[in-house]
């Protein structure tokens, strides 16, 4: 006899991830750094890192932040918006190429989230109620389309990759197609549990990608940073820490990766 698995809350999720974790190290690396990010449609922000710990985001002084440093040049930083409430801003900086990529991901309130599957297909909405908003600009420049150096893209698509994320956690994704992708718990505290969630794709340098998806049962976000270089990820999980949805848990994930195959589809 089987035992049924069951969805756990995002709380339960990182104390199953945090012991023995492969998260890159932080870097301090930024500090004292200060940049100008130009925005198409939005106003421009200055990010001024204070420390290894705080920086300043616009008006908003001594905000805790993560930063990592997968390649050379390369940086994810993620941090609480300081002023939208269950918020994050994950920031890829790319000082080589002289642009970020900006993710701004928000989880629904308790009214959203028992919004059943039936009733928002019925409203006309996604599956999913997190939320997310991603902005592609220049460093310390003005903006100007051609000199943004990331991009959505189709790379990804047919890959099927395994995901070490620490002695206990493992993964397997599916990239399906353009906007969703396919995930199942091989080992750790969701063994057993397998769904087909929302997903977003941007190539940020060869073999380097922002990987983000949006779950739909548990109000979930990932923002995750994929080499295929290196055979490594990091990035970060956001959620609830508990049913009550008055907690945060926001906290860094990182993975050795392998690829397991490559579906290619012949024509039509």
């Amino acid at each position: 006899m089987t035992t049924e698995p069951v969805f756990i809350q995002v709380g339960d999720l990182a104390t199953g991830f945090a012991p023995h974790s492969n998260v890159l190290e932080t870097t301090d690396a930024l500090v004292n750094q200060c940049y100008q990010l130009h925005f198409d449609a939005l106003e421009s922000v200055k990010c001024r890192f204070v420390s290894a710990q705080e920086l300043i985001w616009g008006g908003h002084s001594a905000i805790q932040y993560r930063a990592t440093n997968i390649r050379n040049g390369i940086f994810f930083i993620d941090f609480l918006h300081p002023e939208k409430a269950s918020t994050t801003v994950s920031l890829v900086l790319d000082i080589n190429g002289g642009g970020f990529t900006l993710v701004e991901g928000l989880l629904p309130d308790e009214q959203q989230i028992h919004l059943d599957p039936f009733t928002r297909v019925g409203k006309g909405l996604e599956l999913t109620a997190v939320k997310v908003d991603y902005y592609h600009g220049t460093l310390d420049k003005p903006y100007r389309q051609e000199d943004v150096p990331h991009t959505a893209t189709d790379e990804l698509i047919g890959l099927r990759n395994l995901y070490v994320y620490s002695e206990t956690e493992r993964y397997e994704h599916i990239y399906l197609n353009g906007s969703f992708y396919a995930w199942q718990c091989l080992d750790g505290v969701e063994k057993g549990l397998a769904d087909v969630d929302r997903c977003h794709y941007i190539k940020i340098a060869e073999q380097l990608y922002l990987f983000i998806w949006r779950e739909k049962i548990i109000p979930t976000l990932g923002v995750l940073m994929i080499d295929l270089q290196q055979m490594i990820t990091d990035g970060k999980i956001l959620g609830y820490s508990d049913e009550h949805f008055s907690t945060l848990s926001n906290f860094p994930v990182g993975a050795h990766a392998q690829i397991i195959n490559r579906t290619h589809y012949p024509a039509a």
